[in-house]
């Protein structure tokens, strides 16, 4: 190696390898931009600085988006490796605050954050004004090693060892229709499988789900009518009259003009799971915003009681 190429990658800045791991992690420069909080070009530069100053090139531009050279999978193992330390340290030291302050990143589901954690986030950022919760509804799953999340809330457990875990609360769901549905289409009766009625379900991606299962089982002469991945779409379907939904009750029983319909017995429930870094279980924000919502649920409707602590699943 020529004496001031090796200066070059003496003095490679780690910013610029963050660079290199977002497109690669990506495959591409828009959703590495995106990633990051930098623009397209601005990653195409640094991209090239970066190999210009390793001498190599790390990724290979293809139809599908770009894809690791030989070289950049080796640089890839190192530059993961600096990443973990680098977030390590901050955890450390995030850990040390004193003060209730600063930006915590919760991430959850949508209709959780909505109709759940949003008004206790509200009430807990009056008591400290100097904290900043920012909410990110997901439905893939965050990297708490990466700091893609501090906090977060889900209806599977954690497998991860290093996650602090626990069973935050039972939510518990019902089958909704609107008050004009029912004047116009009579409560369905389970026992001539709800023939003439609509039902609103989840996507077809989402058939695993057991709500789906109860309520296609429950009523199966009954068309479907209206399918979305999201509980807010299909409560908004219902209650505008487009048919049957099965919805937590912490959105059927606030939203106007809905009425809960008796099948013969209640649909399942989900348990949410909370998880953090066990760097930051003594983190201010991050202990400040967890016993607020554990509070706000202890005695909320549709929610059961909380479950024990644990590091490992």
């Amino acid at each position: 190696m020529r004496a001031n190429q090796a200066k070059d990658v003496h003095d490679t800045q780690w910013d610029d390898l963050k660079v290199f791991l977002a497109i690669a992690r990506a495959g591409s420069l828009v959703g590495a931009a995106r990633a990051i909080g930098q623009t397209q070009p601005t990653m195409g530069r640094r991209l090239q600085a970066l190999e210009q100053a390793l001498g190599c090139k790390l990724l290979r531009r293809t139809a599908e988006g770009f894809v690791l050279t030989e070289e950049g999978s080796a640089v890839l193992a190192h530059a993961e490796r600096m990443e973990e330390e680098a977030l390590a340290f901050a955890r450390r030291l995030a850990g040390r605050d004193s003060e209730v302050e600063g930006t915590l990143r919760v991430s959850s589901s949508e209709w959780f954050a909505s109709h759940v954690l949003a008004p206790i986030f509200a009430r807990l950022q009056l008591q400290h004004p100097k904290l900043q919760v920012e909410l990110v509804t997901e439905t893939r799953l965050l990297n708490l090693d990466r700091r893609e999340a501090d906090l977060v809330f889900r209806f599977r457990r954690f497998e991860e060892a290093h996650v602090v875990q626990k069973r935050l609360i039972h939510i518990s769901y019902e089958a909704y229709a609107s008050r004009d549905y029912l004047e116009r289409r009579g409560r369905p009766d389970p026992s001539t499988g709800g023939a003439g009625h609509g039902l609103i379900t989840m996507d077809s991606a989402f058939n695993h789900l057991a709500d789906v299962g109860w309520l296609t089982g429950r009523l199966p002469e009954a068309r479907i009518t209206g399918r979305s991945n999201s509980r807010d779409v299909q409560a908004r379907m219902c209650a505008a009259g487009g048919g049957l939904a099965v919805l937590p009750r912490q959105m059927g029983d606030a939203l106007p003009g809905l009425e809960r319909v008796n099948l013969g017995e209640p649909p399942p429930g989900r348990d949410i799971w909370v998880g953090y870094h066990r760097d930051f279980q003594r983190h201010p924000r991050l202990r400040a915003v967890l016993e607020a919502t554990e509070a706000a649920l202890a005695s909320a409707p549709g929610a059961g009681p909380r479950g024990a602590t644990s590091r490992r699943p």
